[in-house]
């Protein structure tokens, strides 16, 4: 490639220069303009594509096989719209805050959950020859000041930075970093950096956190891009680990200035970003679309236009109308049967959080109750049409995924009323509805007027990407209450009707304490952001087609206050640079409630089942003898020698006759004048050309191949005790030996798996304990270490699996280990 193709590979086109959200440049040499697209759920901004279940839906399901069905489905999808990196899965934010916009883009509020549902998203999406996006790289745990321009939009003229997350490097490598290290040990192709800052030091041109902890200590081979805009420098970035920036505007959107493009060029005709960095910058790149086949003829180029609806459009939206129009959408309908998936996936997340003397599953046929009353607008159409908000940025009608640039447009979505409608027609039951939220007098009326009846209310609680708002809601949520008076519409059913269902849609934990104890509440669903088969999924639950078989992917308190300080919002900036300190270290989600001893409503891990399991007869296996710390690190290979000839600086100019669209991106200099910097370019303090003494905890992807050897294999059995078949979730978790000195959680997930039973069956499950499992991040030594207790040995794990982290379960410890 020519320098100038090299620089094409690395930046964006600019803010609509392309079909996509994000776009490439081109090159001679066959390698060709990449699309990157979000999202997480579903193909944002394209037609005729599923819009599946969120993540913190799927975390619910704790099915494997879910989780990396849904992502195979998404990779299928993007394939087939011509996209080459989706921008998901999302395993950060993780949740620090319940009240965090984004949480419900990732897999709930523990980080070994989080690890493998986001491993799994990467295998999945990749095993389809699509790009997988690990984000946000990393503790971006709130929406508010994460990105300087929405924050002077806000009026906080006098902050100069985004929020800085100032966090130690124990709670970095066992909250925040765990994730992305199961997404990389998968392989994943691309890893965002997101828009704070990490120890007031910018995440897109950290060189601790990109060239020291993902690339050496991770070992990750893929290539890092910045979120959209998050890139705050040119030559800082690029040496700090940063491979592509995205969309290719630099500080403003929209603005045709890069960080890069030219100023890229330049900086490397003038000796401040040496050549073989970019080398390494477009090695990444190429190597990542190699490893996938995207190189193979049949591979799809784009089909879609992200900005218009119809056939034809602009070819280059961004730059007006003097760049020509093009055929753009060619509506390729890539659904195939995901609908499946997606109806699965929401049913088996639907966590049963009360069931008072079997209120559910409802009956039908002879037996059905011949009155349904329905509550509450969470359980009707928006009436201006499902996507009818930009984003999804609005709670009108039935609640099916969160806002933002995580969002995807509806081809269908089917409501509960709707559902509901068509299941009852044949048991001519009567239902009637009222979707007024404020409408009291038609609700109490309702409420009373058939005694015996079935009422079902219906609620809502959301949030999402800070950019834009809904309902006055900037991102993250201010509160855990329920949207449109949510408890008064409950409260005011339960008053008149004895027996209320309650049935939730919410981004994640919501304030329940003002009805959940209410005599007529006889059954509450948690029904999370289903996505397009929410009607569908919620009747196979209701009905018992499905038995229940979700699971909390964090804990809902009492109240705000329960979860610590890590809770609330940093709504003021409190000088130029927003600083927010994670002062609680390991101590968030049930960590925090374990370790102060605080009750929750429903703990972590917590889900009812129309029947009941029992666990029994653990047994522990030791595999192979553990050491205080992993051995050397495995000797590395040398990198690449390429050629590192610069071309002179007048092939860099514009080629002649070429005709330059307004506002687009291109590599080439208007001045190919460029000589030797005249000084020395200002890096920051402790720049070296010379690397750094790799890291004793690395070694391969992921890791130090040995953190993933198993130490223990835990049996457990698990019988149904009930009378109908069901899906146990058995959940394992560690406490970590006494006497150590170190300071560790009362209990951390290490272990989960789904199997069905069926009444009165019994059956064997296994766990793999592996070295990360059982260690801590050893800050002075900078490794992963098993505690040693005051003899110097190996102290004893306790090891309990159960149905949450506070249920019902069996206990177990291993032995003592003399080192």
């Amino acid at each position: 490639m020519s320098l100038a193709e090299k620089v094409n590979v690395t930046t964006g086109t600019g803010w609509s220069m392309g079909p996509c959200v994000g776009n490439t440049g081109t090159t001679n040499v066959g390698f060709p303009p990449l699309c990157l697209q979000d999202g997480p759920l579903g193909i944002r901004f394209a037609d005729s594509i599923t819009v599946f279940p969120a993540g913190i839906t799927t975390a619910a399901t704790w099915s494997r096989k879910l989780m990396y069905d849904r992502a195979r489905a998404l990779g299928k999808e993007a394939r087939g719209k011509g996209v080459n990196v989706l921008l998901g899965p999302c395993v950060g934010p993780i949740g620090r805050s319940p009240l965090g916009g984004r949480n419900w883009e990732g897999f709930g509020s523990d980080p070994y959950l989080q690890g493998i549902a986001g491993g799994l998203s990467v295998r999945g999406i990749q095993d389809e020859g699509v790009i997988a996006t690990a984000k946000h790289f990393v503790a971006n745990e709130q929406e508010k000041f994460r990105q300087l321009s929405e924050i002077l939009s806000q009026g906080f003229k006098d902050v100069t930075a985004p929020l800085s997350s100032n966090i130690g490097d124990r709670a970095l490598r066992e909250l925040y970093v765990w994730p992305f290290m199961d997404t990389v040990r998968m392989g994943v192709g691309s890893i965002m950096c997101g828009y704070n800052q990490i120890n007031n030091s910018n995440a897109c041109q950290n060189s601790h956190l990109l060239n020291g902890v993902l690339k050496d200590e991770l070992g990750f081979q893929g290539f890092v891009m910045s979120d959209w805009l998050a890139q705050r420098s040119g030559v800082a970035s690029v040496l700090s680990g940063m491979d592509m920036t995205m969309p290719g505007d630099g500080l403003l959107w929209a603005d045709g200035n890069s960080l890069l493009g030219p100023q890229l060029t330049r900086a490397v005709l003038n000796g401040s970003v040496p050549i073989g960095r970019l080398d390494d910058m477009v090695l990444r790149i190429v190597a990542s679309w190699y490893q996938l086949g995207q190189d193979d003829a049949s591979y799809p180029r784009p089909n879609f236009s992200s900005w218009f609806r119809t056939s034809v459009g602009s070819t280059y939206i961004g730059a007006g109308p003097s760049a020509g129009h093009s055929l753009q959408n060619f509506y390729a309908d890539v659904r195939d049967d995901h609908h499946e998936v997606a109806r699965a996936i929401a049913a088996e997340s639907i966590t049963l959080l009360k069931n008072i003397n079997g209120t559910l599953p409802l009956k039908s046929g002879k037996e059905a109750k011949k009155s349904i009353m329905i509550f509450g607008s969470d359980a009707g159409p928006n009436i201006l049409g499902p996507n009818s908000c930009p984003d999804r940025s609005c709670n009108n009608g039935t609640l099916g995924q969160g806002w933002g640039s995580g969002t995807a447009e509806y081809t269908y979505l089917v409501t509960p009323l709707e559902a509901i409608q068509a299941k009852v027609l044949a048991d001519r039951t009567m239902v009637e509805y009222v979707l007024d939220d404020y409408h009291y007098g038609r609700i109490n009326v309702t409420a009373e007027k058939t005694p015996n009846a079935t009422c079902l209310v219906f609620v809502s609680s959301d949030s999402g990407e800070g950019y834009t708002s809904a309902e006055g809601v900037l991102g993250d949520r201010v509160d855990l209450k329920l949207w449109h008076g949510g408890d008064k519409l409950i409260l005011s059913v339960a008053e008149r009707c004895s027996n209320t269902i309650v049935i939730i849609h919410s981004v994640g934990p919501v304030d329940m304490e003002a009805w959940i104890e209410h005599k007529n509440v006889t059954a509450v669903l948690m029904a999370h952001l289903p996505g397009q088969e929410s009607g569908t999924a919620l009747l196979d639950v209701l009905y018992g087609d499905i038995n229940p078989s979700g699971r909390l992917p964090y804990t809902i308190g009492k109240s705000l206050a329960d979860y610590g300080p890590a809770a609330p919002i940093m709504m003021q900036p409190g000088g130029s640079v927003p600083q927010q300190d994670f002062s609680e270290g390991l101590y968030i989600d049930y960590r925090h409630f374990d370790r102060k001893g605080i009750t929750p409503r429903f703990e972590f891990g917590f889900g009812l089942s129309y029947t009941t399991f029992e666990f029994s007869n653990m047994v522990i296996t030791q595999t192979r003898a553990p050491t205080e710390f992993p051995p050397a690190r495995p000797a590395g290979v040398p990198a690449p020698e390429l050629n590192s000839t610069i071309p002179p600086s007048p092939e860099l100019g514009f080629p002649p006759g070429i005709r330059r669209l307004q506002k687009y991106i291109y590599p080439y200099l208007d001045d190919t004048n460029i000589m030797e910097s005249s000084k020395p370019y200002p890096y920051p303090s402790g720049y070296s050309t010379t690397p750094h003494e790799p890291s004793p905890a690395g070694g391969a992807q992921g890791g130090h191949p040995a953190l993933f050897d198993t130490i223990f294999h835990v049996t457990v059995s698990v019988k149904n005790t009930g009378s109908i078949p069901g899906k146990a979730v058995p959940q394992l978790y560690i406490s970590y030996p006494n006497g150590t000195g170190v300071d560790f959680p009362v209990r951390s997930l290490r272990g989960f798996e789904k199997a069905g039973v069926g009444p009165g069956e019994t059956v064997d499950v296994g766990f793999d304990i592996t070295r990360r499992d059982l260690s801590y991040w050893d800050e002075k030594r900078g490794n992963w270490r098993i505690p040693l207790d005051k003899e110097g040995n190996i102290g004893a794990y306790e090891i309990f699996v159960g149905d949450s982290s506070r249920g019902e379960g069996v206990t177990g410890r291993t032995e003592v280990v003399k080192v």
